[in-house]
């Protein structure tokens, strides 16, 4: 029986072990918290799983939130020059509802899934130099870790790490008591853009205590928008949210005049570049970990890919290492196995960066025609859960102009 070490237990790490163990590995997981650590402490992300991802997970049978999460049916924005004012907005359906489900939830229940199951969980901090000692003692140890010292062993490459430095200042909160938006048939998540500001986004979720809403605000650094830098309760991350709100997006600010923070603990600050690293690194002489999911590339939540590329990459990862059966774990077969995960992953990070930046006039143009044609509104929710089909219509000026053209010329005035 093979013996892998997972080190990190948030959603690449432990789904890739309970789906390891269920195929009779001998998995042994390293966290920094229990499960009572994880669900009385502070939110870690703002996941919206989309349809695709939650398919990762029930291909192994770990969908439990299905009938008890809200479902997604898709994403609407609204772009907004000015304060008070909208120019335009849309909102595109996706083929099937994705969901959020609280990563202070999810991973607990999850740990203690695997432990009841009979897996070896260890609750204590990793350090790079820890690594020498155990990495040798597995067949195979994979780094899930996203965050602290021990990401830094993975090298920076260079050349697909487009920032040095965070494009967005980022703000969540987990609230309740949010009023339903007016006319909307189905929960959507709802985008407010604000070129040179930054976002607000709002999602539906599901935390410990039930059905939620998770409010995250994208900042630029410096800007109108960046103004929870000093990391403030969240009850006053509340109230400065909603005077944001009644300034830039009033149409937001009048549906939560009775929301409060979720639990004391309701609020997420943060600041991250994007990053890709290079896929293994060397802990001892002949010794070699490899990375999965954030350790590798992570990027800016502004497009929603990272619980997403999260789930995919411990797909992925899981067939290559059933594939290899008993053959050594190479670093050349730990390069074959990030670059299937990287040619998906490569779009997330295109998606994102158009996110973040200011999008070309062709681009624009897109958006405009979205709030016109509801075939283009889909489309573009859809690159959401399909970031390769970025290439198909948005990102070329020639593509965006015929395909503004197709749909047009479909539906004459």
């Amino acid at each position: 029986m093979r013996r892998i070490l997972i080190v990190g237990a948030g959603q690449a790490g432990l789904q890739l072990a309970l789906s390891l163990q269920a195929e009779g590995y001998d998995v042994t997981v390293m966290s920094a918290r229990t499960p009572d650590e994880i669900r009385n402490g502070w939110p870690t992300s703002t996941q919206v799983m989309m349809y695709r991802a939650l398919d990762r997970e029930r291909e192994v049978s770990l969908n439990f939130w299905d009938d008890t999460a809200t479902p997604i049916g898709g994403i609407g924005f609204n772009l907004s020059p000015a304060p008070g004012v909208s120019a335009f907005s849309f909102s595109g359906a996706w083929a099937r509802p994705g969901n959020s489900v609280d990563q202070r939830l999810k991973m607990s229940t999850w740990i203690e899934l695997f432990e009841q199951r009979g897996g070896r969980m260890i609750y204590h901090s990793v350090m790079t130099s820890d690594l020498s000692g155990l990495a040798p003692m597995y067949d195979l140890t994979i780094i899930a870790a996203g965050k602290g010292e021990i990401v830094e062993m993975f090298d920076r490459d260079a050349e697909r790490s487009l920032y040095a430095r965070p494009a967005r200042n980022l703000a969540a909160i987990y609230v309740n008591g949010i009023d339903p938006f007016p006319g909307a048939a189905e929960p959507r998540m709802r985008v407010n853009l604000r070129p040179g500001a930054g976002e607000y986004l709002h999602m539906q979720s599901h935390t410990l205590t039930g059905p939620c809403d998770v409010l995250l605000v994208e900042a630029v650094p410096g800007g109108p928008f960046d103004i929870f830098t000093d990391r403030p309760s969240p009850a006053e991350h509340l109230r400065r949210l909603h005077a944001m709100l009644a300034e830039h997006f009033p149409w937001e600010a009048e549906l939560y005049r009775n929301a409060e923070p979720t639990d004391a603990r309701a609020s997420l600050i943060g600041a991250f570049p994007g990053t890709v690293r290079r896929p293994y690194a060397e802990v001892a002489p002949g010794a070699y970990v490899l990375g999965i999911g954030d350790v590798v590339v992570v990027n800016d939540p502004i497009s929603g890919q990272g619980a997403n590329n999260a789930a995919h990459a411990s797909g992925m990862y899981l067939r290559a290492i059933l594939e290899r059966g008993n053959a050594p774990f190479t670093p050349q077969w730990m390069q074959q196995t990030f670059d299937t995960f990287w040619a998906h992953a490569q779009n997330s990070c295109i998606l994102t960066q158009m996110m973040l930046e200011p999008m070309p006039i062709h681009a624009q143009q897109v958006l405009g025609a979205a709030a016109q044609f509801q075939e283009i509104a889909d489309r573009f929710a859809d690159i959401f859960i399909h970031p390769a089909t970025i290439h198909d219509f948005l990102l070329d000026p020639a593509k965006a102009a015929a395909y503004l053209e197709q749909v047009a010329a479909a539906h004459p005035q």
